[in-house]
């Protein structure tokens, strides 16, 4: 069915491929949004579905971001990445487009940041970014939501992250930065943020980012405490090299010990106990790693309702 000749053009769709998307207010919108009683949202998508397009396997985003649809009013359909064939069977451009056209939102998890990217140059509808190689951007969502909760408004807190300085660090750092944190980076020798990056994320927002190389000054003084598996999706063939320079490193009650009396522990998960933490940490009273999953939910519901439109109050 073709426009009227003298319909309006329609606003460009807001997409969320990377954090700094959102202004600090809004991500403060979308972090009140995330809090509210689900009985005050509207249904944002209502009669209409969501394509989620999975090149690498899920557990939370999956079932997160299936419910947060759901719960929304609309239909998620999940497709695996070689269903589609991004590049293979169809341009991403070409798949996208056709996608947009059935569904009210597309969220993808793939391997390059580029694929998303282009899904967002030319989509009608708002693209999410559900993980990429560069980025984690929903994730970051919810580990602000969580410190939130258990800490209270972050600006001027420290909050440190140990280990590879990878998709989910610089996605965590911009949220912290946006928000008015003390961002202390602890990465090893050859995995740290460069120095063009550190300028890009000290321009982020009202925060502060510094970055050592040791995990003992990363945390101190610290109230939150983050880390990250030292070998990602699709570095297997880099496992022994990695644990070799990142041996030391682990997120032990000795380097919690370091950190601001009643200091909490955060993992994105999945985790290797024995590695990036012990399980003293990651199994102990100070660990908020369920609740920070449980919080993927219902950051990515109030991710999606802001992106279409909603606010709070």
């Amino acid at each position: 069915m073709s426009a009227p000749a003298d319909a309006k053009p329609a606003e460009a769709p807001r997409h969320f491929v990377d954090v700094t998307d959102l202004g600090a207010t809004e991500l403060g919108e979308v972090l009140d949004l995330a809090e509210a009683p689900l009985d005050e949202l509207p249904r944002v998508l209502a009669g209409q579905g969501a394509a989620l397009v999975f090149e690498k396997p899920s557990n939370r985003t999956r079932h997160s971001t299936e419910i947060a649809v759901v719960q929304l009013g609309g239909h998620p359909v999940y497709t695996r990445g070689e269903e589609i064939g991004f590049d293979v069977r169809e341009t991403v451009e070409d798949v996208t487009r056709i996608l947009a056209g059935y569904h009210g939102l597309l969220a993808a998890r793939v391997f390059a940041h580029a694929t998303v990217e282009r899904m967002a140059a030319v989509s009608t509808v708002p693209v999410v970014n559900l993980l990429s190689d560069r980025s984690h951007p929903l994730q970051a969502v919810a580990d602000v939501l969580t410190m939130h909760e258990y800490l209270g408004p972050l600006a001027g807190r420290t909050v440190a992250y140990v280990g590879d300085y990878n998709n989910v660090a610089r996605s965590l750092a911009e949220a912290c930065v946006l928000l008015g944190a003390c961002v202390r980076l602890g990465c090893p020798p050859g995995y740290e943020a460069g120095e063009d990056e550190l300028t890009r994320l000290r321009a982020v927002g009202a925060g502060e980012v510094v970055q050592v190389a040791d995990p003992f000054a990363a945390v101190r003084e610290a109230e939150a405490v983050h880390t990250d598996v030292w070998t990602s999706m699709g570095q297997e063939d880099e496992r022994a090299a990695r644990l070799a320079a990142f041996a030391g490193w682990g997120v032990t009650e000795e380097v919690m010990a370091a950190a601001a009396p009643g200091a909490r522990f955060l993992h994105c998960l999945p985790a290797h106990r024995g590695e990036e933490v012990s399980a003293e940490v990651i199994d102990g009273p100070r660990s908020l790693v369920i609740a920070q999953g449980h919080n993927r939910l219902h950051a990515a519901r109030g991710l999606i309702a802001h992106l279409l439109g909603a606010r709070p109050g």
